[in-house]
């Protein structure tokens, strides 16, 4: 028996469904996360939520929220979360090439942390979306698996 979960935004609920563990991208650090859990009240860094259940995985970018955790339910309201099919690759890269440009031009301090969130949130939204275009190139093909 899984641990039930929860992902939402303020445009939609993400996720709903039970999950052999989590990983959430904690302002301290990765957190995985069972069934039977103790309590938790915690942020969200920009990072990779991991689900796993069975032998399938599946990749959401997330740029922040807050997660809480009881032994048998894990809610994450995030500020912004997508799905890693959901992610649009170019549109990804055209913001990090922005965020970059104006991070090269030396913003003032300000100006700069916010360049630097979006560049992590670009980076982060590539890595997740890569990771859906490795998983399948590594599913085997109706051929291979009779083979």
């Amino acid at each position: 028996m899984g641990i039930q979960v929860e992902i939402v935004t303020p445009e939609r609920r993400l996720v709903s469904g039970e999950f052999d563990l989590v990983t959430l991208p904690g302002v301290d650090g990765q957190m995985g996360i069972m069934r039977g859990h103790a309590p938790l009240l915690s942020t969200l860094d920009i990072g990779e939520i991991i689900l796993h259940a069975g032998s399938d995985t599946q990749y959401i970018a997330v740029s922040g929220g807050v997660v809480e955790v009881r032994p048998d339910k894990v809610t994450v309201l995030a500020d912004t979360a997508e799905r890693a099919e959901e992610i649009d690759v170019e549109r990804a890269q055209a913001a990090l090439e922005r965020a970059r440009q104006s991070l090269a031009e030396n913003p003032p301090p300000q100006r700069r942390v916010v360049m630097e969130a979006a560049l992590r949130r670009s980076s982060l939204r590539l890595k997740v979306a890569s990771r859906r275009r490795m998983r399948q190139r590594q599913a085997p093909t109706f051929e291979e698996s009779e083979a």
